[in-house]
């Protein structure tokens, strides 16, 4: 049998040999034999730094060599979630072609317009380039297309589990099923991917007609030895210029990160800021050079790039503190550790960024987990009193230790997107027929779940007087209207996801400062701001201003409320935690207390009906065991009845009521199958970038999809008056 490397072009072997490679990495070796023997859809899964990228480009940078040209067009196409991570493959990329003469185009908004205008006139080699510019491609370039990617033989689609389950992966999914209506012909697609708990999800994601032809091939999961440490601190009321727990942390991170180099993900911008000038300061204090830099996305790219290039040359050591700007795969070589401020949201992301850690053979992989939880007072809210926070860390890292990631979500409409593509196509085309644009999008594209006359009721949508995104012509080719005209060419139209918009939060009148809204939220509905609870009064999306009242009920607790969506799995894996007696091994003294003191606390709650428990300043609070989009259909319905509730990691907790009925009544008619209106309480749909543009009608329909789970509602309601709920789907 011809061994792997000797499959390989000459120039590749060449390159190997300069990099002193003794020996192919076992998933480069399989990856080389699966893409030179057929033409097979492959996925390549392997941790950050396995080798995934020379495991895909080492044998089709070889068969571009050996192989006469296919056409006029790029050879291959490459699509990366991050400019920064198509400028470092790039750079990667041109040492490996140098040998074979072959073009590497990194395409993005940061690249110069004369390159990108040579590479239009002579198409050859390799294109790596973002979502977001291809989409510009299509726009602005849109009768070019055929000849840009008629040489095409192999689509590399990187990080390809961070696509899944978002409008991003959707539009991606478009804009390949395009290119192959473009040229005419199939185009084998190659996925390179962190290993999931189910690869047939992301089969199904890169080949939809044909996912039981794609091929995987995982990394060995045996891996690096794991060390793991999460610590516990409480943080009191009192104020101060830093507080108590920042100062501990921060002088932990300093004592043991000092003088290697290590990632910390401190979560929103304001805490990788508030941590990195503390690192800084007491770098000074004790008049030792500077190694710890801030990382997120709001700072210049110069600065982003100073860091990275830091972290990657290892000559001197550098602690980033970043948001997940470098969760995904850009290069910065080795980190000695992994450390998380607050609990994550999903195994997967913790999964992805402790893959950065242990990457050399014998070193093992560190994470260091720090959990802030507040102090407790005689008046402290019930959620305060569960340590939600923490046992939501625990819970995190039990699952990683069970080897469980979080599925994507299936059923979601993704209308926002389809509006994007729908305006897209007619930009390409210069107008498009409604059935040629229903069969790209919706019979050879991504939006399968769409019916004929949901579709058309989108058109409508679009076509309204007031909307004027789309326009009628002559013999029905549909155009871009005037609004659609000035959206498409905008640079901002090429991405189809949007910011979270900021609103502004009015009290009497009176400004009290802003808010990013990621999650429904409807009058009546509690939130917690400036270390408040506050009632929604009203909601006005066009003025992007939420009006509250103050809450008197109780303190309200400091955490709940954050952005995110957890798994069902996760909060069940919380509700074994809560309810176990296990002390893991990975947790320091101090939090081992905050998780006894939440156990206990569980324990004392005065359930008096299954999962129902009265609490004694006369509020209920809903043990609901699931996740974060059950919980939330389960608060809508239960707003729908008058209640003012507010959602937290498996529990609702229900502060005051204007219902005729008790919860203990509610839960049990919608259990019966009493139908529930739960738009009543007008909640606030706006979540995605083109959803303005839709009917109420059509938002309800996407929201129903893709946010809430109204079918198991009386399923639900049963289990929690029973006192246990189980997701039986899954």
């Amino acid at each position: 049998m011809t061994s792997a490397f000797d499959r390989l072009a000459r120039p590749i072997q060449k390159w190997i040999r300069a990099q002193g490679w003794r020996e192919l990495r076992d998933i480069q070796a399989r990856a080389i034999h699966a893409l030179t023997g057929d033409d097979s859809d492959l996925i390549i899964a392997a941790s950050t730094a396995g080798g995934k990228t020379e495991a895909a480009f080492l044998p089709l940078i070889s068969q571009v060599v050996d192989s006469e040209t296919a056409g006029p067009g790029f050879d291959l196409l490459y699509i990366g979630p991050l400019k920064a991570l198509i400028s470092d493959q790039a750079r990667r990329l041109e040492d490996i072609c140098r040998e074979a003469e072959l073009p590497v185009v990194p395409w993005h908004g940061d690249i110069a317009a004369s390159i990108k205008t040579r590479a239009v006139k002579n198409p050859r080699g390799i294109l790596l380039i973002t979502p977001e510019s291809l989409e510009a491609l299509f726009v602005r370039r849109g009768l070019e297309i055929p000849r840009l990617f008629n040489g095409t033989r192999t689509v590399i689609i990187d990080e390809l589990h961070s696509l899944l389950d978002t409008e991003r992966g959707i539009q991606v999914r478009s804009l390949l099923a395009r290119i192959e209506i473009a040229t005419g012909m199939s185009i084998r697609r190659v996925g390179l991917s962190a290993t999931l708990g189910d690869m047939n999800l992301a089969r199904e994601y890169l080949r939809p007609d044909a996912p039981g032809e794609v091929r995987v091939i995982e990394a060995d999961k045996g891996g690096s030895e794991l060390r793991i440490q999460l610590r516990g601190y409480v943080s009191g009321d009192r104020e101060e210029e830093v507080p108590a727990p920042v100062r501990a942390i921060s002088e932990h991170l300093f004592t043991h990160l000092r003088g290697s180099d290590n990632l910390v993900f401190a979560g929103t911008r304001q805490s990788v800021e508030i941590y990195a000038d503390r690192l800084r300061a007491l770098c000074e204090d004790a008049n030792l050079p500077q190694e710890f830099y801030p990382h997120h996305a709001n700072l210049s790219r110069e600065h982003r790039e100073f860091v990275e290039h830091r972290l990657k040359d290892g000559t001197v050591p550098t602690t980033a503190i970043c948001t997940s700007t470098l969760e995904l795969g850009i290069d910065i070589g080795d980190v000695v550790c992994v450390a998380q401020i607050g609990a994550p949201f999903s195994v997967a992301s913790l999964r992805q960024r402790l893959g950065r850690s242990g990457r050399r053979e014998g070193n093992p992989a560190v994470l260091r987990q720090y959990a802030i939880e507040s102090e407790l007072r005689a008046d402290s809210n019930v959620v305060d009193r569960l340590r939600l926070g923490l046992v939501r860390a625990v819970a995190m890292i039990e699952l990683l230790l069970d080897g469980w990631c979080e599925p994507p979500r299936p059923g979601s409409l993704h209308l926002s997107t389809l509006v994007h593509q729908i305006l897209s196509v007619i930009a390409e085309r210069g107008g498009a027929a409604a059935p040629a644009i229903f069969d790209a999008l919706c019979r050879r594209g991504p939006f399968r779940s769409i019916s004929s006359p949901l579709f058309l009721d989108v058109l409508r949508a679009l076509g309204r007087p007031d909307v004027a995104l789309i326009e009628q012509g002559e013999g029905g080719i549909l155009l871009l209207g005037e609004v659609g005209e000035k959206l498409t060419d905008h640079y901002s139209f090429f991405a189809v996801f949007k910011t979270p918009e900021e609103y502004r939060i009015v009290a009497g009148g009176k400004t009290l400062g802003s808010i990013s809204i990621d999650s429904l939220l409807a009058p009546g509905m509690l939130i917690i701001f400036s270390g408040r609870r506050w009632h929604v009064q009203e909601i006005h999306d066009r003025e992007r201003v939420i009006v509250v009242t103050p809450a008197t009920a109780g303190v309200p607790p400091k955490f709940g409320g954050d952005p995110g969506i957890i798994h069902d799995r996760v909060v069940q894996k919380m509700f074994e935690i809560l309810e176990s007696r296990k002390q893991p091994v990975y947790m320091d003294r101090a939090a081992l207390d905050l998780l006894d003191e939440a156990r206990g606390n569980y324990a004392q709650l005065p359930f008096v009906m299954g999962g129902i428990a009265q609490t004694a300043d006369n509020s209920f609070l809903i043990a609901t065991r699931l996740g974060t989009v059950k919980t939330e259909t389960l608060a809508l319905a239960l707003r729908s009845h008058g209640f003012r509730v507010h959602a937290h990691d498996g529990f609702i907790e229900i502060a005051s009521s204007d219902a005729q009925t008790s919860p203990v009544d509610t839960l049990r008619a919608i259990a019966q199958g009493e139908r529930v209106d739960l738009f009543s309480s007008d909640p606030n749909l706006v979540s995605e970038k083109f959803h303005p543009y839709l009917t109420a009608d059509l938002l309800r329909q996407d929201v129903a999809s893709g946010k809430l789970d109204v079918d198991v509602l009386p399923r639900i309601c049963a289990g929690i008056l029973k006192g246990k709920v189980k997701d039986e789907r899954r």
